[in-house]
């Protein structure tokens, strides 16, 4: 090794340096501790918390208990039931500090309707040479009027199996191939195609898949009426939901010279399956030549008469909603409009129990409390957000969402001044969720207003766990969305906090299949109000946040959303209106 000679130290110049060394190992500088990274800005302040704290259990517990109660008979459109409702909804709305609504200084938005109770014959019989089966009410077949007439009739109309019954230029699809349908009877599939993500949306049912729809393409085509086949998985519910639904009277505003066809139709998939028997057909193999856009209609050889009666009921109902004056003098003038629909079923068939009052306690009048909690809430701020705030309680929701789209159609604010609509279908009786589920997430910029607050409440935000079922297209957000608003809806999380995997699914399951339009929806002491709660207090932000946003910063529908469109014809509008 190579190595350097150095001069020998004496010892007591190595312990001099020694000692130095150590002084100088004391006062060497600590190295400098990190910096926190700043902590992202909330975005809730501490004045919109504090007003939050107006949406409590007490006050749910209390408004879902008088709204669900026999005294409203189940809420009915047009019923002494419905008439008492709306006023007591007016009457909070009061209480609250709500002003009326309406420009005559009303918190009532009446409209007519009409009220069609069909007289079904007990049997449905279709004809094949000379064979013949028959279908019973209730059992297998359950129709309603389509015409708002004394009476209805089919004559002879032959059946014709149209696989989805659905025109969709977009997609490239269209199932009736220019097919002279009038006066036929349509045979057609529920739901709309679903096996393929680039078509239709995928598993994410769109409008063409659901039953208003069916009935609309089928008038259209001039048809004398439409039967859907029904199974649970295409409809999304069992055919007791179709039987309670369908039955009793149904109420519509009143017709406009729009084609309609003579009668609607539904069957269960085991009497459909004997149709198509008699027909020689089999029905696996119709329903999978459906899914094709190559398919045509495929005639059946089979008719049918049918004759019923209609006893009609022309009377009204009402929208109840109040406003809340936005603070900033310019902005004032938008609004965002809070929905919940304050009808249900009203009166029907006595079920095991005797009951014959459907109250609707989670469907809807745990919307209707809610809407009025977050009005107190925004009543609670120092001052009211730079946007005007409105509670809308809808009317009819129940029979085809008509009072929203009666609004819609006849809105207070012109719909380009409509900054948001956020929607309440049902409430969180369960308990506290981890996560929230958005019912058509990815459709628009409101998801960044959403996103924010669950993050904020420690929460996921997930996209809807059925999107098979079509929610978006089920409640009255819809009608928001068709003419241009960005609309929000959010349903109960899945994921409960305590709770095993799979538990909360178990709970969506067994309310649907027990409760969902039945007498047996009703409150109870099992509830469980924190979730409900923390879901209403973030539409409560995410509302507050909204009304308060700069212009830039407003929600948006994603560039090729479906609804797109009428959003921008509708800010064309205002800019029309102001040239």
């Amino acid at each position: 090794m190579y190595t350097v000679s150095r001069p020998v130290r004496s010892l007591s110049a190595l312990i001099i340096s020694a000692a130095m060394l150590a002084a100088l190992a004391g006062c060497k500088p600590k190295e400098p501790k990190p910096v926190p990274a700043p902590e992202a800005a909330s975005p809730v302040n501490a004045e919109a918390k504090s007003a939050a704290e107006q949406i409590a259990a007490d006050y749910l517990r209390e408004q879902i208990t008088k709204i669900s109660s026999d005294e409203f008979e189940g809420r009915a459109p047009a019923t002494p039931g419905d008439v008492k409702a709306r006023q007591y909804i007016a009457d909070q709305l009061q209480q609250i500090g709500f002003a009326p609504g309406g420009s005559d200084g009303s918190y009532q938005q009446a409209f007519d309707v009409v009220g069609i109770t069909a007289q079904m014959p007990k049997q449905w019989s279709f004809k094949k040479g000379g064979k013949t089966v028959s279908f019973k009410w209730w059992d297998q077949y359950i129709a309603g009027s389509g015409v708002q007439s004394e009476k209805g009739s089919v004559k002879n109309a032959e059946v014709v199996f149209v696989g989805y019954g659905i025109q969709a230029p977009e997609f490239g699809w269209d199932d009736f191939k220019g097919q002279d349908l009038k006066g036929k009877v349509l045979l057609m599939l529920n739901n709309d195609p679903d096996w393929d993500a680039q078509l239709f949306g995928g598993d994410t049912r769109l409008y063409y898949g659901r039953w208003s729809y069916k009935y609309e393409s089928a008038a259209r085509q001039g048809a004398a009426g439409a039967i859907i086949i029904h199974t649970t998985p295409s409809a999304g519910y069992p055919f007791q939901v179709v039987q309670s639904s369908w039955s009793g009277e149904q109420v519509e505003l009143p017709a406009t010279g729009e084609p309609r066809i003579q009668v609607k139709g539904w069957l269960t998939e085991d009497a459909s399956r004997e149709l198509a028997t008699l027909a020689g057909q089999d029905l696996d193999q119709l329903m999978q030549s459906a899914k094709s856009k190559d398919f045509k209609p495929v005639s059946l050889g089979v008719t049918t008469s049918f004759d019923f009666k209609n006893k009609l009921n022309r009377s009204s109902t009402a929208n109840v909603y109040g406003v809340l004056k936005g603070s900033d003098p310019q902005l004032s003038n938008e609004y965002v409009i809070y929905t919940a629909h304050h009808d249900h079923l009203g009166v029907g068939e006595p079920d095991a129990n005797g009951d014959k009052i459907f109250n609707g306690a989670m469907d809807n009048a745990s919307g209707v409390a809610q809407v009025l909690a977050i009005g107190k809430a925004f009543k609670a701020l120092p001052q009211p957000p730079k946007r005007s705030i409105m509670l809308l309680l809808v009317a009819a929701e129940e029979q085809g969402l008509l009072g929203s789209q009666y609004y819609a159609q006849h809105p207070t604010v012109a719909p380009g001044k409509i900054a948001a609509n956020i929607n309440i279908d049902g409430g969180n009786i369960f308990g506290r969720a981890k996560d929230i589920v958005f019912v058509g997430k990815g459709k628009s910029t409101i998801d960044d207003y959403v996103n924010a607050i669950a993050t904020m409440q420690g929460r996921v935000v997930t996209p809807d766990q059925f999107p098979d079922r079509g929610f978006f297209y089920r409640s009255d957000q819809f009608n928001f969305a068709k003419i241009g608003v960005p609309a929000l809806y959010l349903d109960t999380g899945t994921d409960f906090i305590g709770k095993p995997a799979g538990w909360g699914k178990e709970q969506h399951a067994e309310y649907e299949e027990k409760h969902y339009h039945q007498q047996s929806d009703q409150i109870s002491d099992s509830w469980n109000y924190d979730g409900m709660i923390e879901d209403a207090q973030l539409l409560f932000y995410v509302g507050n946040n909204v009304a308060n946003a700069a212009e830039a910063d407003l929600p948006k529908w994603l560039p090729g959303d479906e609804f797109e469109a009428a959003r921008k014809a509708s800010q064309e509008q205002l800019t029309t209106k102001v040239e």
